[in-house]
This record gives C-alpha cells, structure tokens and sequence, in this order.
C-alpha cells in the first residue's frame, strides 16, 4: 500500500508544482491538462478551463506528492492538515522552510525545540500549510 498527499489548487496548480520541483528538489512526472482528456471521455471544460490541471505528479526523494486545480465551485481553503517533511540536516531543513514559507505566512519560525534540532510550521504562497522538522538525535 502507498499513501499518497493529494492537494487542490485554486487554479494554480502548475505554479506551485513548479515552486515546488524548485524548493524541495522533486522532478514533476506529470502535468495533465483539462484540454489533454479525450473527447469522448464525458468530461467537458469550460474554454477558461482548459489550460488548469487535470492530475499533476511529483517524486520527491523517492515519495509522491500529486495535485490538480479545484473547478471554482468546488475549491475549498486548505484546513486541518499539514504535509510534514522531515529532513536530517539542520541547515537544509532551514533553508527549506525559509523557500516554503517566502510569500506565504510562518505560524511557528523555525527553531529548535525540546523535540527537534529545528522545527517550523508554515502555509506557503499557494495557501498548502507545511511542517519543517530537523529531528532531535536518536528520534
């Protein structure tokens, strides 16, 4: 079994994935457009729409990370969740947050704390809300 992230975009999908390939160092395997589903295939987009991701897939050192753009009626503010990175070298996983958190808002600045040789939560620019943890030795 494989559990994957899956997240929603309010039409900047192909924006975030392209922060992200850039700031977590992943390689986009798929940017599936509305315009690219058969004709016959029962799913008609409005010309506007056309260009908006339909399935978007990232590898990130060996983990998934997919995505499309939410239809207008249906997107909803992300809420409840965080997708959590944890990275073993303290000024990487500083670095990384600092990307992450670049035009979004830092919730918690990152920092050491009991738990963690560097720990930080964000929601970046896309409004996706992220956690940076540096874990503490032998955790």
């Amino acid at each position: 079994m494989q559990i994957n992230p899956y997240l929603f975009f309010d039409s900047n999908c192909e924006a975030a994935f392209k922060f992200y390939e850039k700031v977590l160092g992943g390689k986009i395997e798929m940017l599936l457009r509305n315009e690219d589903a058969p004709a016959d295939a029962g799913m008609p987009s409005p010309p506007e729409r056309k260009q908006k991701i339909m399935h978007a897939k990232m590898s990130i050192d060996g983990q998934v990370l997919m995505a499309s753009d939410a239809p207008p009626s249906h997107f909803q503010k992300p809420q409840g969740f965080a997708i959590s990175i944890t990275i073993r070298d303290l000024a990487e996983a500083e670095q990384k947050f600092k990307a992450l958190s670049e035009g979004g808002t830092a919730g918690m600045p990152f920092g050491k704390t009991f738990f963690a040789k560097g720990f930080g939560m964000c929601v970046d620019q896309f409004g996706i809300p992220w956690m940076v943890n540096c874990p503490a030795e032998g955790m």
